[in-house]
Parts: C-alpha cells; structure tokens; sequence
C-alpha cells in the first residue's frame, strides 16, 4: 500500500498529509489561525519574501518552530544558479536543510524549468539538502529527479495560484507509478473537493497555498481542507468501487418475495 500510515521522507515522519504555504494571507494572524486549523505539520516559506533579519520583524515570529517543520521554498528563481543560492541562504540562517525547489521557466504560466530543476537538484542533493522539487506533472522527470536524488517529487496539479483543480491525473498516476519516493500534489488546488481527488488517487500528499490564503474565511478553508485531506486518504485505503457503463442493483433478486 502506497505511503504507510505515515507521509515519510528523508528519514523524516509525519502523520498530516497536508502541507500548506504562508504567503498572501490579509495578515499574519490569519495566517497563525489558519495553519492551526489545517492540521499542518510542514509548512513553506519562500526565501526571497520573507526578512530573515530576526532583529525586525519577520513572517518567521508568527510561525511556532516547535510545532511546525519549516519548508523554505526558492520560489521566484529562474535558474538553477538562482534557486541554488537562496536554497544555501536558507540553510546558514538556520531554517532548515530541506527545501521546496522551485525553478521557473515562464513568467506567465509559472511551469517548472525540468532542465534547470534536475541541475539545481544534483547540486543540492550533493551538498546534503533534502530536496522536493516542484514539477511538471511529467513521469520521465519525476524518474529523473528521483534517480538524482530527490526526496519527494511535486507534481503541479494545475499552473500556481489557477485553482482549477487536477488537470491531468492520468499522469499523476503514472508518476506514482515510476516512482518509489513520495509524490506530493503542488499547485492548482482551488477547493476541498480537489485536494480530496488528489488523494484518493492514491497521493502522499498534498501543497497548497492561495486556495486557503485567497478564499473568504482562510481559517475555515484550512479546516475544509484538513478534512478533504483525511477523507481522500481513507477512501483510497478503503478502494473505491469499480466504474461501470450501466446500472448495477444495490439489493439482489435473490430471496425476494414474489
């Protein structure tokens, strides 16, 4: 059975599926009552956005490090040069040896760079990172990244920030299928609904960001959320019933009073 009990990686457990971002909230208590309600245990972080000058005041005082595992993301990098450096930068600051690998190749759709994406995560993987890239929902690069050394892969279920939901799930079964570490959905989620398909397909787990930050209660949508989570989950251990062309009775004929 794919993934265990628990979403494992890198020598690293934990029993929540759900891991959720920190940006685009109204303000940073929402944040704080948000990440409380999904049940989270990893949360991301992008390096470029956040003031690591812990003499002022920064995103990173509203997030409990006791309680949360800290995912710094490069988010924003276009080369693997780029997203190498803020990946280092986040590690001397002490956030943390993991790290959300994001290299962009398009302003406009957000897609990954796969061929910036596999060199920046040679580099990283060979310096002692803990790498979970962000990738197109390809199943040769997913193998790629694995064969690097990633420690997860991150398929997009849809471009950052559309919320359209699983696009392809096809080949998000095919990833799971070439794979042996962790594949975890990023980006695309809109709504409970979602983040529930990604699952029952049989995911590790499950990014978002904007589909909690951006809704209208985001501390509401977290619940929904951590409840989508753990529904999908259940129902891809239970195994769904076939699909069928026609009807099939819920009651037999047999034993029926004529």
């Amino acid at each position: 059975m794919r993934g265990g009990e628990t979403l494992k990686f890198a020598g690293k457990e934990f029993r929540s599926r759900l891991i959720v971002g920190t940006g685009k909230y109204p303000d940073h208590p929402t944040m704080q009552k948000a990440l409380e309600a999904s049940g989270a245990e990893i949360v991301t972080v992008a390096v470029r956005r956040v003031n690591l000058d812990r003499s002022q005041e920064s995103l990173l005082d509203y997030i409990d490090l006791k309680k949360y595992t800290l995912l710094p993301n490069t988010a924003g990098c276009y080369t693997a040069e780029e997203a190498v450096k803020y990946a280092r930068l986040a590690r001397e600051v002490g956030m943390s040896e993991m790290v959300k690998l994001e290299v962009i190749g398009d302003q406009r759709t957000l897609f990954p760079d796969n061929e910036e994406l596999l060199q920046a995560t040679k580099i990283l993987v060979k310096e002692g990172f803990i790498v979970l890239p962000y990738v197109n929902d390809d199943p040769i690069m997913a193998r790629k990244l694995e064969e690097a050394g990633a420690a997860a892969v991150m398929p997009l279920g849809a471009p950052i920030g559309s919320g359209l939901g699983l696009r392809n799930p096809h080949n998000v079964i095919l990833i799971m299928q070439m794979v042996n570490v962790p594949v975890i959905v990023d980006a695309g989620v809109g709504t409970a609904s979602d983040a529930a398909v990604a699952m029952e397909l049989g995911c590790d787990g499950v990014l978002m960001n904007t589909a909690i930050a951006g809704a209208k209660d985001p501390v509401l949508m977290a619940d929904a959320m951590r409840k989508a989570v753990e529904a999908g989950r259940q129902a891809f251990l239970a195994g769904r019933i076939p699909k069928k062309s026609y009807a099939s009775a819920s009651t037999t004929m047999e034993g029926m009073i004529e």
